[in-house]
């Protein structure tokens, strides 16, 4: 008998999944509908709401995106439903230029220029850029990802976790999570490597957009797949220098409860 898909069809977001099903080191496997990922949740229709609130239980999302992306895209569909709590974590720093000075802006081509990601480093190889990129949310938003984490460990349902493409801030996050738990290293860069199967329907829907359409045509193409050389190399920095995921959470008021919680949550 094949192993069930863990993608979710829905037809306002492509790179929608479980985080259900996946190894754990000691013989087990997380549990289905209790941890969900997804791309941006913009376009999901009355139908996609059902299936999220009716099937898995959707309690909690956690947008991940900047203050100035949901500002140009709005918070989405969800935000209407009265059983589901959106907690917006942004993974980058929400004070100084890149940001605030969006506020008062009135040329929306001035704002897009001001997104928090505008005019990242450019040097070194894409493997060296990205882990860069990724190491940056952990040094500026430590609070936000275990506040994040934290989301996670709630029993009243499921939660969703997502951004703009479901890919660097999500993959980044839910690595985190899924280590915590003690899902294999192969298991966690395997789900960070499996948007890579729906990365050019991500592109088309992000090119859709004002807000993403310009920075993403000015990227080489290779640099929007998430190769699984790079989560191996974020994963194994953190070991390096933190002692590991919990290691590094505990500088952020992460406690033995927390992972607790979160182990119970994922695996119980």
């Amino acid at each position: 008998m094949s192993e069930p898909t863990r993608w979710i069809d829905l037809d306002g977001a492509v790179n929608a999944r479980d985080l259900g099903g996946l190894p754990t080191a000691d013989g087990g496997a997380t549990r289905r509908g209790r941890v969900l990922r997804s791309d941006n949740l913009q376009d999901l229709t009355v139908a996609d709401v059902r299936v999220l609130i009716d099937e898995y239980h959707l309690k909690n999302v956690i947008d991940l995106r900047s203050d100035a992306e949901v500002r140009l895209e709005g918070p989405g569909p969800l935000v209407r439903v009265p059983s589901v709590t959106l907690h917006q974590l942004s993974l980058f720093p929400e004070g100084g230029r890149r940001t605030d000075v969006t506020a008062d802006t009135p040329d929306r081509a001035d704002v897009v220029k001001a997104l928090p990601w505008q005019g990242r480093d450019a040097e070194g190889t894409e493997l060296d850029r990205s882990t860069g990129h990724y190491l940056g949310y952990l040094r500026d938003r430590g609070d936000n990802i275990a506040a994040a984490l934290r989301v996670m460990t709630r029993t009243d349902g499921s939660s969703l976790v997502h951004c703009a493409a479901g890919k660097d801030r999500t993959g980044v996050v839910c690595a985190l999570a899924l280590d915590l738990a003690g899902v294999t290293r192969e298991a966690i860069v395997a789900d960070y490597a499996m948007t890579g199967e729906r990365i050019d329907a991500v592109l088309g829907r992000l090119r859709a957009s004002d807000t993403y359409a310009a920075d993403l045509d000015s990227r080489p193409a290779d640099s929007h797949l998430p190769h699984a050389a790079i989560m191996e190399k974020l994963l194994a920095r953190i070991d390096e220098e933190f002692g590991g995921t919990e290691g590094w959470l505990t500088g952020h008021g992460w406690t033995t409860e927390d992972t607790d919680a979160l182990r119970e949550r994922l695996l119980g």
